[in-house]
């Protein structure tokens, strides 16, 4: 089946490759083909538009009823984050949803019980993106009449409209990972004002294992502490190489919250930047530590070898912005304004930031002055050592766009100023974006290279662990065509540290733990980091496998979540139950209490989509599998499946290496450091320098334990050319060899 149908409306229904999506669609809303000379990528692209008569900075426009299928929706739960939900009609999908996916069957499609899979030769897929137009965003929703709408706001009451023609991109296609990616890319060439990641340079600390100090110290943090955690991670034999300074190091003041009077909630977001340097408790601290910023950070790169050290900031500065009674800060010309948020956020979850921000207010940077502050902050930062930033609290820039051409164009503003500075001050791309979950940011995303795809880590909440996992995968679906999704820090002695480190070994994303010292479990550590402190990331954002995009993995009872990537020459997917230890905010449904399930379900090599990428044309079609706990290796199908059975909070890591056929007598798969969670993150490259067919030869990063599937046993291993001792289990094929020395590429001879 080709589908290329452009959406036309016929008869008040929205159609889109014959099917009626949307039914009794009014007639101010009008499909606008997307069309590009010679290029067949938007045969199946449009932009959905609506007018009306009366002028409005927010138009709520329907795009008529949402005939009933299984669809997946990303929305913002609260200002800063997005999280997911399934349903199938529309009086399920929420207010501010930013990307709505939708599976829809043909007639004729079958149900083949044996393998409890449906079949996807007759099932399409049709995606919305609600984007920016001009000076207005839109977003979706729906309606208790399951009617599907759209809103276009400019978040300033003088920014007006009466029409908009590109508000929301639908495509379609067969693939449900190609069809977000394509039209990604046609938004990219046609909007031009957000880049996809494959055209981003990507920050060179991503490949590193890193520290953040924010649950080990949260704004306690200081220089004496910092040390001290260094020399434990080092003792251990995991050494961070990159360190994230998180907020509690900058130079702030509190009006609302006098020294010695009761804390009263929310005062903590009303700090405001008095200066753009350290605190005092980086000054002045004695010979033992330095006596400012640029000596300590000169000390702990000298001493504990780190490659990159980052800092914390706002994107105004700090919470609270800046102070405009600060002598220091008036040259920025700040000024106190109050956010306002959009019906859209109100509807949804408040948050007790932006609660504070409203009653208390924002000490704004004159936005003709932003480019200049961030310019002197970094290029201080970077005087002093400093690699990159983490800027947070990104979004409230869309409740404080009254008064400067509304939230899209003062966001962008502030968007092309930051990584302006950070290209001018910092070496690379070093910056990671945080609480930005709207399409004003990520529409507006040019150079930015990494963000956080998920609300916090949240150690002291036990229930909330399994959604952390699950929102970054699917929110990775959408995030992951604009950035390297980043999962947050998480510590290694929680109790859940093995779920969460697993998820970031398939995540593609960076590893940085948040430990206090001392507390530490380097054993857990030691399966995701080598002992030079890199680490083997895959090559992709880590996603939900097709079979999961349509499932509620956290409370439907039954399904596992399953999350594929790719590495060079393998492919990996961890399973994880997150059911019975977790419930989604704004979710009807049973009550949030633990509930330990075991669940089953099954893993295949189909899950690992564009595994024909990596498998090379001498592929026999059969895959070598390695589950990570229990050390079994099996020899399956392309299509065949293996069962795996899991308690809430337990996880499993297949590595699935396409088998080679290398001459008739020998089929060959490296896995990998089979010790780590990601063992295929360590191959580079696997070849037949030997013309008699004799010898296979994999290039390998790391040390410790290599394993490879071999339908025979080899005569003699060499590593680096010279013999090695092997050990070879002739019922299932696993050959290992062990590798010492130093973390560099090996390079490993199999000799038959």
């Amino acid at each position: 089946m080709t589908v290329t149908a452009i959406p036309c409306i016929k008869d008040s229904s929205l159609m889109i490759n014959g099917k009626v999506l949307l039914s009794g669609v009014p007639s101010e809303v009008t499909v606008y083909p997307l069309t590009a000379a010679g290029s067949s990528s938007c045969s199946s692209a449009a932009f959905l538009g609506a007018s009306s008569c009366i002028p409005s900075s927010r138009h709520v426009f329907s795009l008529g009823v949402l005939q009933e299928c299984k669809f997946l929706c990303l929305f913002r739960h609260k200002i800063w984050w997005m999280i997911p939900r399934v349903g199938k009609s529309g009086s399920e999908i929420p207010i501010e949803t930013q990307m709505l996916l939708l599976e829809v069957k043909e007639e004729s499609a079958v149900y083949d019980v044996d393998s409890a899979r449906q079949s996807l030769d007759n099932t399409f897929y049709i995606l919305l993106l609600p984007v920016l137009e001009g000076q207005f965003r839109a977003s979706l929703l729906g309606t208790p009449a399951n009617e599907l709408e759209f809103c276009v706001e400019s978040g300033d009451a003088y920014v007006q409209t009466t029409r908009v023609s590109e508000a929301v991109l639908i495509n379609s296609g067969e693939d449900p990972f190609d069809l977000i990616k394509n039209s990604f890319k046609i938004l990219e060439k046609h909007m031009g004002t957000f880049t996809h990641i494959e055209h981003k340079k990507k920050p060179v600390h991503l490949d590193w294992f890193g520290w953040c100090t924010w649950d080990a110290f949260y704004k306690d943090v200081n220089p004496r502490g910092i040390k001290e955690g260094l020399e434990s991670f080092i003792g251990g034999g995991c050494p961070p190489k990159f360190l994230i300074i998180d907020d509690g190091w900058q130079d702030t003041f509190n009006e609302f919250q006098k020294e010695g009077e009761p804390f009263i909630r929310g005062t903590e977001f009303a700090s405001r930047l008095i200066d753009i340097k350290e605190n005092s408790k980086f000054l002045g601290l004695g010979a033992d530590l330095c006596t400012d910023l640029h000596e300590f950070v000169e000390f702990i790169k000298e001493k504990f070898g780190l490659k990159f050290v980052y800092v914390w900031h706002a994107l105004v500065g700090y919470w609270g912005g800046l102070s405009p009674s600060s002598e220091k800060m008036k040259k920025y010309n700040p000024k106190i304004s109050y956010p306002v948020q959009s019906p859209g956020n109100v509807g949804n979850l408040r948050d007790i930031a932006m609660e504070s921000l409203e009653k208390y207010g924002i000490g704004l940077v004159d936005p003709q002055k932003i480019y200049d502050f961030y310019i002197d902050l970094h290029s201080y930062l970077s005087h002093c050592g400093i690699d990159g930033v983490k800027v947070d609290v990104q979004n409230v820039i869309e409740a404080l766009g009254t008064g400067y051409g509304g939230r899209v164009v003062l966001t962008r503003k502030y968007q092309e100023a930051i990584e302006d500075s950070v290209a001018r001050n910092f070496k690379e791309n070093n910056v990671i974006c945080c609480m930005c979950h709207n399409s004003d940011s990520i529409y507006s995303s040019k150079r930015c290279a990494t963000a956080r795809a998920s609300e916090d880590f949240m150690p002291w909440e036990p229930m909330y662990q399994t959604l952390h996992i699950a929102s970054v995968a699917y929110n990775s679906l959408l995030l992951g065509e604009i950035t390297v999704p980043d999962w947050d820090m998480f510590q290694s002695h929680h109790n859940t540290a093995e779920f969460h480190g697993a998820a970031r070994a398939v995540g593609g994303c960076a590893v940085y733990a948040s430990d206090k010292a001392t507390e530490h479990d380097f054993k857990l550590l030691k399966k995701l980091v080598l002992p030079d402190g890199s680490i083997l990331r895959a090559k992709y954002a880590g996603r939900p496998t097709q079979d999961c995009l349509f499932v509620d993995p956290v409370m439907d009872g039954k399904s596992l979540l399953k999350i594929w990537n790719l590495n060079k020459l393998s492919g990996v997917i961890g399973v994880f139950n997150c059911q019975g230890a977790g419930k989604w905010p704004l979710k009807e449904g049973s009550k949030n209490v633990f509930k330990s399930l075991v669940l089953s379900g099954h893993v295949s090599p189909l899950d690992v989509h564009f595994l024909g990428e990596v498998a090379g044309e001498n592929w026999s079609g059969d895959c070598a599998v390695y589950a990570f706990h229990s050390g079994s290796l099996s020899k399956t199908p392309k299509k065949g499946r293996l069962e795996v059975s899991l308690l809430t909070l337990e996880c499993e890591i297949f590595t699935i290496s396409p088998i080679r056929i290398l001459n008739e007598n020998i089929h060959f798969a490296p896995l990998g450091l089979i010790d780590m969670y990601n063992p295929g993150g360590a191959t580079e490259n696997l070849s037949c320098p030997d013309s008699s067919g004799r010898k296979v030869r994999v290039d390998v990063r790391g040390c410790g334990r290599f394993g490879a599937y071999s339908s025979r046993k080899p005569s003699y291993c060499t590593v680096d050319g010279k013999k090695e001792e092997f050990t070879y289990d002739v019922n299932n094929g696993l050959l290992i060899v062990k590798l010492g020395g130093e973390c560099n590429v090996k390079e490993i001879d199999v000799w038959y």
